[in-house]
């Protein structure tokens, strides 16, 4: 009879490490696809040159094409509505916030060095570029792990 609950017990422990096993493989998985979501975000928001200015020869970014491409690349790849909400049948659960979006622009002298000690994030922008920080929440899948929320951090520099 020991041995018969040894086994329950034992499976019970089993089945709980392997949903928490679970629950740490797809966060990771989350964690990645995000990342990914917005290194193509922001490499399309540097692409927006202005136009004008590079008529006279000035390499810059037009800044509300580049906010609006950033927005669109991120919505198709993280499958998000235009209030940046989770579409139906999806993975995401929660909202998706942009907590920065910042152009870098012909203004600037460079190299541009920007600090964020609050997130933890240093970058060096030898030309102009765009800096974008999502803040993104993993919805657990048994509930094993405490909730975690991640803010991804991204740069990209224009291409001449």
């Amino acid at each position: 009879m020991y041995k018969l609950l040894l086994m329950v017990l034992m499976s019970v422990v089993y089945m709980g490490l392997s949903a928490l096993q679970t629950d740490e493989e797809i966060a990771m998985h989350t964690l990645f696809h995000g990342k990914h979501a917005l290194n193509r975000a922001v490499h399309a928001a540097a692409q927006q040159n202005d136009q004008v200015k590079l008529a006279r020869g000035i390499h810059a970014i037009d800044e509300m094409k580049a906010r609006d491409e950033a927005l669109r690349y991120l919505r198709a790849n993280l499958r998000l509505n235009a209030g940046n909400e989770p579409l139906p049948d999806t993975f995401l659960r929660s909202l998706v916030v942009v907590e920065l979006f910042k152009v870098v622009n012909d203004g600037e002298v460079f190299p541009y060095h920007y600090t964020d000690a609050l997130n933890n994030y240093s970058v060096t922008l030898d030309r102009p570029g765009v800096i974008m920080f999502i803040r993104l929440e993993f919805p657990r899948t048994y509930s094993v792990l405490q909730p975690i929320t991640w803010t991804i951090k991204a740069s990209e520099e224009i291409v001449f």
